[in-house]
């Protein structure tokens, strides 16, 4: 059963709409929206199992430029 995420992005100043385009490109990508608040960007990722998970969540979106944190909140 596939393992699903919110990954709750802070972007860097005038980056979230750029972020938000490159995250929904990422294979795994369920959804992503931009979003007023304390967090810019809310991605819905998911993945085969939570290794898969995590390593999307480290090597594509936190590789991406403008990310500066993000908080993940796995669906249970």
């Amino acid at each position: 059963m596939p393992v699903q995420a919110y990954v709750l992005i802070r972007a860097r100043t005038g980056k979230a709409r750029n972020v938000a385009e490159a995250i929904a490109k990422v294979t795994g990508c369920r959804s992503v929206c931009t979003v007023t608040g304390r967090y810019d960007v809310i991605a819905l990722l998911e993945a085969e199992d939570l290794r898969s998970l995590g390593d999307l969540i480290i090597q594509k979106t936190h590789t991406i430029d403008g990310v500066e944190r993000t908080e993940t909140a796995l669906v249970v």
